[in-house]
């Protein structure tokens, strides 16, 4: 028997690949990365970068909450930026979200993210004991 669980919502994005939202192993969630998808529409939320980041908070922090946790219980954040000169905005954005002890967390340059999107985050959340 496998400790294994899929976590989907549908206040999040549907995945737009062979991914699940989530996967929960034991007290663990491994979210897949999010972009700023509407989740209704599934279309980028907006061309604006600030508009972009608090989309992306907003997927993660509804497919944490489905796996029965809250934003404050990942431990792992990276984040993949296409302009490296958003890092300020994205961390403003990220204090909206966030409160002290903040995750671990790596900004990543990357050429291009799927859908055109400028902001993807992914994420590992621990729940329970």
């Amino acid at each position: 028997m496998s400790n294994k669980a899929v976590i989907n919502t549908s206040k999040a994005p549907a995945a737009i690949g062979p991914y699940s939202q989530a996967i929960k192993a034991g007290n663990t969630v491994y979210l897949s990365g999010q972009i700023p998808l509407d989740p209704a529409t599934m279309a980028i939320v907006s061309e604006d970068f600030e508009a972009q980041a608090r989309q992306v908070f907003t997927n993660l922090q509804a497919v944490c909450e489905e796996a029965a946790g809250s934003l404050s219980d990942i431990v792992k954040l990276n984040l993949y930026l296409v302009d490296l000169d958003n890092f300020a905005i994205v961390n403003q954005v990220m204090e909206e979200f966030f409160t002290a002890p903040f995750p671990a967390r790596a900004a990543v340059g990357v050429k291009a993210l799927p859908k055109g999107s400028q902001v993807e985050a992914e994420a590992v959340m621990v729940i329970g004991d």
